[in-house]
This record gives C-alpha cells, sequence and structure tokens, in this order.
C-alpha cells in the first residue's frame, strides 16, 4: 500500500488487514526530549523495557532520558553504569528505541561535564526541587554550571522552578492552618498554589540572566505560564539562545482537573489556568514553542492515589500525546507540519540528534477512547483516560 507523507511524498508500507486507507499519512517517528524511564532505582514504575513499548505505540522512536535516578547520573561512572543497564534491558525488546542521556548537575560537579560531554546531550539542572535529589538553589552555583557549560558549548536544559519562592509559600501557608487542616480542606488542587507562578516566572528569569550572561545554550523544560512566554519571546527576540518545551499535560488539562482527577493531576510544574494554557497554545503558533516533550513520568496508581501530599508529582504521557496532537489537528488547532516541527525536526536540531529515517503512520480519523487497560506503560494508566481522541498512531516503520 502507497502512503502518502505529511509533505506530499509517498511511502510503500505492508498494511495486511487494515480495513480502510482513508486519512491515512505518514510523519517521521517522533523524538521525545524529555522522558523518566526510571532507570536505575524506580524499576517497578518502568523500565527500559516497558518505556520501549510505551514509546513505540505513541509513535516514538527516540527519547531523551532525565538524570534523576537512584543513584542520579552526576560524574562518568555512574552515567555509564545507567547506560550498561538500560543497553541490557533494551536487548530484551524486539525494536529497541534510540536514547540519548543528560548529566545531572549537582553544587559541585561541574568539572565532570568535559569528562561526560561525549555521552550525553547537555546538563539538566533542577532549579528547584521535584522527584529525586538533584536541586541546585544557590546562584553561585548555577553561575559555575552556566560558564562551564558555555566554554564546552554544552546545552543547559533547567527544570524552572525557583526554590526559594516554593519554600516561602510552604512557609505561608503553614502559617495560615496547620498542614493536617490545610491538606483536609485543599487538597490536591492546593498543589498549583503552593508551587506558584511566581516560582516558574523567577526561575526564568534567573536561568536567562545567566544564559545572556555566559553565553550559554538553554533549553527551558515544560513552560506552563503565559509569564514564562513573555519572558522567552522577549529574550528570543534580543538573540539570546534559548529554546523552549512544553508538555502535553499543560496544552490539553488545566487546574480544573483536580475536581475529577485528584492527585493523578499532580505534577512539576503544576497545572495552571485556562488563560495560561491558551498562552501556551499561542506561542506553539507563532514559533515561541520548539518543541513538545512529555516529561513522561510514571508512579504506580497505589502511588499516585496516596492522599495528598504523599502521593509523589508526576505523569505519564509518552504514548498518548501523538493522538492528543493529532486530535487538535482534527479541530483545526495545530497543522501537521507544526506538529512534525515541535516532536521531529526542531529537537534533531536543537540536540545534534541524527537523522534514522523512522516514520509513524497515522489514521486522522481513527477515534477510540483512552483507557488505562490499553497502556503499554508499567504504571498502567494515563492522565487522558477517558477523552476520545480522533487520530492514532498505528504503525511504526523503521529504517
Amino acid at each position: 500500500m502507497k502512503i502518502s507523507t505529511f509533505n506530499n511524498q509517498t511511502i510503500e508500507v505492508d498494511l495486511p488487514g487494515y480495513q480502510s486507507d482513508h486519512g491515512l499519512i505518514a510523519i517521521p517517528a517522533l523524538i521525545d526530549p524529555h522522558v523518566h524511564f526510571r532507570t536505575p532505582g524506580a524499576e517497578h514504575k518502568e523500565d527500559w523495557t516497558t518505556g520501549n513499548a510505551a514509546a513505540m505505540a505513541g509513535g516514538v522512536t527516540t527519547v531523551v532520558d532525565m538524570p534523576n535516578n537512584n543513584p542520579p547520573a552526576i560524574d562518568y561512572d555512574s552515567l555509564m553504569a545507567k547506560k550498561r543497564i538500560i543497553d541490557q534491558q533494551l536487548q530484551t525488546t524486539n525494536q529497541p528505541i534510540n536514547y540519548f542521556l543528560y548529566l545531572g548537575a549537582t553544587p559541585a560537579n561541574w568539572t565532570e561535564f568535559e569528562k561526560c560531554r561525549p555521552e550525553v546531550i547537555g546538563i539538566k539542572l533542577f532549579m528547584g526541587a521535584s522527584t529525586g535529589d538533584l536541586l541546585v538553589d544557590k546562584l553561585a552555583d548555577q553561575e559555575k554550571i552556566f560558564a562551564e557549560a558555555a566554554r564546552l558549548n554544552m546545552l543547559v536544559a533547567v527544570h524552572a522552578e525557583d526554590e526559594t519562592t516554593i519554600k516561602a509559600q510552604l512557609s505561608f501557608r503553614a502559617s495560615e492552618a496547620t498542614p493536617a487542616r490545610l491538606w483536609r480542606e485543599e487538597s490536591p488542587k492546593i498543589h498549583s498554589q503552593l508551587r506558584p507562578r511566581s516560582a516558574a516566572v523567577t526561575a526564568v528569569k534567573h536561568a536567562l540572566a545567566l544564559a545572556e550572561k555566559y553565553g550559554t545554550r538553554l533549553y527551558i523544560c515544560h513552560v506552563s505560564t503565559r509569564d514564562e512566554i513573555d519572558l522567552i519571546r522577549s529574550a528570543k527576540a534580543r538573540g539570546v539562545k534559548i529554546f523552549c518545551e512544553v508538555a502535553p499535560h499543560h496544552l490539553f488539562l488545566n487546574q480544573s482537573a483536580y475536581e475529577a482527577m485528584g492527585t493523578r493531576a499532580q505534577m512539576n510544574p503544576p497545572l495552571r489556568t485556562p488563560e495560561d494554557q491558551n498562552a501556551l497554545w499561542q506561542a506553539i503558533s507563532d514559533g515561541t514553542v520548539d518543541t513538545i516533550g512529555t516529561d513522561h513520568a510514571p508512579h504506580t496508581l497505589e502511588e499516585k492515589t496516596k492522599p495528598y501530599p504523599a502521593s509523589p508529582s508526576g505523569v505519564p504521557g509518552i504514548e498518548n500525546y501523538l493522538a492528543l496532537l493529532l486530535n487538535a489537528n482534527n479541530q483545526g488547532k495545530i497543522t501537521l507540519k507544526k506538529i512534525v516541527d515541535l516532536t521531529h525536526d526542531n529537537p534533531q536540531k536543537i540536540f545534534g540528534i541524527p537523522e534514522t529515517n523512522d516514520w509513524v503512520i497515522v489514521d486522522l480519523n481513527q477515534e477510540k477512547i483512552v483507557r488505562d487497560e490499553d497502556q503499554k506503560t508499567k504504571c498502567g494508566w494515563s492522565p487522558y483516560t477517558g477523552m476520545k481522541l480522533k487520530g492514532w498512531p498505528i504503525m511504526i516503520i523503521r529504517s
């Protein structure tokens, strides 16, 4: 069967038993620049066997994995040990995905950057605490990281939430009510207040200032607010070397999701307002947003259903985000060309990822409801469960 590509080329595809070719199209297989496949240290949530299956189901053949593991990937030895485990796990799969890794930043490991440079895609800096123990919240330490990365021409990716702002908000809330009363009356929707938008805005300002000062290539992960977008748009106009990522959960969910989803809607940075959602979509349209990274961060349902704040932050997303984007395409919110830009072409250029010539065949007319029982991820659930989506990946073609 001949299938047209998004740019009007054709490829030959064998689809035995498929009932209709109406609405079928081929697009380059996706690159997900932001995943947490939980290896090593938390393989009960995900490993590279189940992560591989989830990625392939979602049309993804290349991922960039984060370093906040147990132990974290923060030096050459821990990085290479992680690679050995990943390679062993991928040997058990029929079609192993391509992967790249970040080195985690600590207050003192900038001296490791040069040695690790050939093995990583960049440096991951947590400006605010999230899952795991990686945190660099002192300006003097951040300066060393940005300066050394600039010297080596390494990209710095930041989790942009300011730790001082978060701690101040927690202290303020604790002074208003006892923690037990606070969680009982307001959780889990209070998560978006305890990690306020001001924490994200402050961190982005600091990161931009450092990138501008040292000439560092900066990648801001999972931008969630209109204010961050405004800062990034302005910085790009000034010529700062900055790239901007948004996550599907910030595009397709907002703070209203807490009512129905409870702690399933808990992630860092938290869900924001519908106005912020609209600003993210506008930033996609005008080119301010460079990539979509899922921040695929699985936890088991047993863990996620613990009472807040014992529930961990993070949601899976890698196997549903192409379907979400195709559904948005059917709704006229985004073009196929823009989807390819955000999920393949731009990540490839930003991270220097070699071309694979992998394709994903999608059926623009297929309609399905997202169900937990269909998920390939080891955690076995999706934050988009119950959504009816039109447009789904149906097959991967590997080069």
